[in-house]
């Protein structure tokens, strides 16, 4: 619920005892900072605060946190990352300046990336960020056949995928996938999000099915398509009567152009993007290295031949080394999620500045990783970025 912005846990220890805690919960809410000082009250005065971002130092829909660990006397600050917007900050030099001992960033750039991806993102590029979800099976199958619809993973699983939609600004997916699943691309199985997201669909012949049921609500919940040149135009007038907006981009040799696509949608405000699907699609944003994040949710089942590969034959041409494992993996019914990173921005070229982690006590890192409140210390699930 607080998409766009980042989640962010904050602790208040005085004399070794946790006095307060907090996390970022609502967008325009409180930060977590300022959750923390009113749980603490008096408390606070000399503690030190355990925060995994960088105090904010400027005037949005809330104050300066700054200015607030100033005002209660908060002795000492320790931040895990190092806030990369210009305006929001230089709250540790701030806080440094009124004589507050501060300590970080923590964690390297790359640790931080893993907490709020699109965050950091979007901080540093002016292109969605963009995470692929796939349900595969033991064999590395999406479908137990081509153009048949075939779940693959159970309810827990589906459930903690509609969760992680609602940290996204938009769902997409390819013209095969529209065809042979029907999907709507909304959230159901989870609370929905702050705000519904956009679908994005690719069909680069504008040949989405008449009765698709994308189409029944696209002028409630935003819906996109990406059609090529050469798309039929009554398709695209049927599309547009419908409510959605069609965007052309040009064609490429696997389908449309999908730095074309990202820059449009961009355009349109969706900063970050979870495809799901299909195959094709899913290859060439492997292949072009836009894919950042992997969400791969593993069924203990097997298709045999016949099943649609979730990869092509040439995948050991996809840059697999570059991708990390980022999260534990976690069980989801008898499914198991698998959450990798693909790591190739070279530190200190992303936006992030002072990438050397701070090399503090190893005390105060364990306290500011694990006890901050919605950073990943009372809810280690895999994360939507940039939500909670």
């Amino acid at each position: 619920m607080v998409h766009p912005n980042p989640m962010v846990g904050c602790v208040l220890v005085r004399e070794g005892e946790v006095v307060g805690e907090g996390h970022h919960a609502v967008f325009g809410g409180p930060h977590a900072e300022i959750v923390a000082l009113e749980a603490a009250a008096d408390g606070a005065r000399g503690a030190t605060a355990y925060v995994s971002l960088e105090p904010c130092n400027h005037h949005g829909k809330t104050p300066p946190c700054t200015e607030a660990l100033l005002r209660v006397g908060v002795r000492r600050v320790v931040f895990g990352a190092r806030e990369p917007g210009p305006e929001a900050g230089g709250g540790a030099d701030a806080l440094r300046r009124a004589g507050v001992t501060v300590d970080g960033p923590a964690w390297s750039g790359r640790v931080a990336r893993a907490e709020n991806p699109a965050f950091f993102h979007t901080a540093a590029h002016a292109s969605p960020f963009v995470a692929l979800k796939l349900a595969v099976s033991l064999d590395a199958r999406i479908s137990a056949a081509p153009g048949r619809r075939t779940r693959v993973s159970g309810p827990d699983a589906e459930r903690e995928a509609h969760r992680l939609r609602t940290g996204f600004d938009g769902l997409m997916v390819g013209a095969g996938t529209v065809r042979a699943d029907d999907p709507r691309l909304t959230v159901r199985a989870a609370p929905p999000g702050r705000t519904p997201p956009h679908r994005i669909l690719l069909v680069p012949d504008a040949g989405v099915p008449e009765g698709a049921a994308a189409l029944q609500d696209a002028g409630s919940v935003p819906l996109h398509v990406f059609i090529g040149p050469g798309a039929d135009r009554t398709a695209v007038a049927r599309l547009e009567r419908a409510g959605a907006h069609v965007h052309e981009v040009a064609a490429a040799p696997w389908g449309l152009d999908l730095r074309g696509v990202l820059s449009r949608c961009w355009d349109v405000g969706i900063r970050s993007i979870l495809c799901e699907g299909g195959a094709r699609l899913a290859a060439s944003l492997l292949r072009e290295a836009l894919a950042r994040r992997l969400y791969l949710f593993v069924a203990p089942v097997t298709f045999g031949g016949q099943g649609v590969p979730a990869f092509p034959d040439d995948a050991d041409s996809l840059g697999w080394d570059r991708y990390e494992l980022v999260l534990p993996p976690e069980a989801h019914g008898r499914d198991t999620l698998i959450v990798l990173d693909r790591d190739d921005v070279p530190e200190g070229d992303d936006g992030w500045e002072g990438d050397e982690a701070w090399e503090g006590d190893a005390r105060a890192d364990d306290e500011a990783r694990a006890g901050a409140p919605g950073s990943d210390g009372d809810d280690a699930r895999p994360q939507p970025p940039g939500d909670g």
